[in-house]
Formats: structure tokens, sequence, C-alpha cells
């Protein structure tokens, strides 16, 4: 079962995100804000996950700040920034993020976009080990 970190402080979006992608068999995690998000990954004694959706506005430690910890500590795992705000897509650590998607009522292109990262990821770990 594939891990997802899902980093949002809006409790009814935890809610229904978790809800959604459980239904798709997704095991998800859930982190209210930045600072949190750094404690599972960074001191937590579980696995790192395969994903990480993180939203940008939140409180005590925004997105953007916690995915440039996320990086210093070369932590290779695929994020999606979920936000509700096209106006931060040009900031230079958004750029880093592997994609962008704004919060909708319809899951769908969040839904496809994790799936096709966390594919990709597989498609690649595969090559590796085929020695391609």
């Amino acid at each position: 079962m594939k891990k997802i970190l899902l980093v949002e402080d809006d409790t009814h979006l935890q809610f229904l995100i978790r809800e959604e992608l459980a239904d798709d068999g997704y095991d998800v995690s859930i982190a209210s804000n930045g600072r949190e998000a750094l404690s599972f990954l960074l001191e937590g004694d579980v696995s790192v996950p395969d994903l990480i959706i993180m939203d940008i506005r939140m409180p005590k430690m925004d997105g953007l700040d916690a995915l440039g910890h996320i990086i210093k500590s070369r932590i290779d795992t695929p994020l999606i920034i979920h936000s509700a705000y096209s106006s931060y897509r040009d900031n230079p650590l958004a750029m880093a993020a592997d994609a962008y998607v704004l919060k909708s009522p319809d899951f769908t292109v969040l839904k496809q976009t994790i799936s096709e990262l966390i594919d990709r990821d597989r498609g690649e770990l595969l090559a590796a080990q085929a020695g391609i």
C-alpha cells in the first residue's frame, strides 16, 4: 500500500482527501502545518511516504518554507503543491515541486496527478533495477 503524507490545515479537507485516497487504496497520514510535516519526515520512526501533498498557506510554518527544508534535507519524495492560490505557481520554491494542483471540490486532477507521480517513480525504480 502506497503511503501519502497530506499536509493541510483545513480539517474538512483533511477528512475529504483522506477518504477519497483511502478509497483508492492509499494509506494517508496527516500533518496540519509545515512544522508537523517536518517532524513526521525528519524525526519520526515511520518510513518516508511515497508522496507528499502540501498546502501553502498554513499556520506555524507554511508549505513553501516546509518545502525548502525538505529540499535541504534531501528527502527525495514526489511532492504536489495543493493550493487554492495560483499566484504562488511562479515562486521558485513552488517550481521545485513535482506538480502544482489547484484546490477544487472535484479531486479528479489531484488523484490523477498522484497516480502519475507514483507510477513514474515505480517505473524509474524498475528501470534502475533492470539496469536500463
